[in-house]
Formats: C-alpha cells, sequence, structure tokens
C-alpha cells in the first residue's frame, strides 16, 4: 500500500518561506509524477506543481510561479516544495500525491492522481 506523509506547513508571515516535504512508502515502482496540489477554505482543490519523476520536468500553476519551486530526491522517494515570497492568498492545506499510470502533459488534473497524502496546513498571515 502506497503511503504519502506531508510535512513542513505551518504559520509564517506574508513574504516568509516554507519548505514542504512529501515522503513516499510503499512504491513497488518508480512513479510516473508526484504533485502538489491545495485546497483553501470554501473552495475547490487545485492544482500546485507537478515533477516528472524520471525527467525531472516542473510544471507550476501560473499563480504560483517564480515564487514556489518543486523539485525531488529520487533516493529517497521524497518530493518537496519551496514556497517563497508567500502571500496570505497562499493560505490552504498542501496535499501531495503520486501517478503511477502515466498523464498527458502537465498532470495538474486530479484524476491524474492515483494516492494522495493527508495534507498540511500552511497558513500565510498579513
Amino acid at each position: 500500500q502506497v503511503h504519502l506523509v506531508e510535512s513542513g506547513g505551518g504559520l509564517v508571515q506574508a513574504g516568509g518561506s516554507l519548505r514542504l516535504s512529501c515522503a513516499a512508502s510503499g512504491l513497488t515502482f518508480r512513479p510516473y509524477a508526484m504533485g502538489w496540489f491545495r485546497q483553501a477554505p470554501g473552495k475547490e482543490r487545485e492544482f500546485v506543481a507537478a515533477i516528472i519523476w524520471g525527467g525531472g520536468q516542473t510544471y507550476y500553476t501560473a499563480s504560483v510561479k517564480g515564487r514556489f519551486t518543486i523539485s525531488r530526491d529520487i533516493s529517497k522517494n521524497t518530493m518537496y516544495l519551496q514556497l517563497n515570497s508567500l502571500k496570505p492568498e497562499d493560505t490552504a492545506v498542501y496535499s501531495c500525491a503520486v501517478n503511477l499510470r502515466g498523464c498527458i502533459g502537465s498532470c495538474s488534473h486530479r484524476d491524474d492522481y492515483n494516492y494522495w497524502g493527508q495534507g498540511t496546513q500552511v497558513t500565510v498571515s498579513s
């Protein structure tokens, strides 16, 4: 059974930084991609970023491009999301997910992903 655990969330002032981690266990073969999504109160879960596990290609939603950086450590089966220049509108529960089957383009659809973590809260104060 694949298990994903996020960490690194917290409370930070606007303009600050956080680094989220997502550790995957139970993988019997290499993922095709992993991604980060977020859900703010009263809103739908939205795509934040994705990384193609083998090639390292990265994709971002427009609102975080230039501020967030996704990366991975293949040896540790761990994915990271560096969040810089945080804004109050970045406040959300951030969840990681793994895609095992492959996806088209930026792997930005929730249905592209097979397993999800529980999420970690990021709160940005103004």
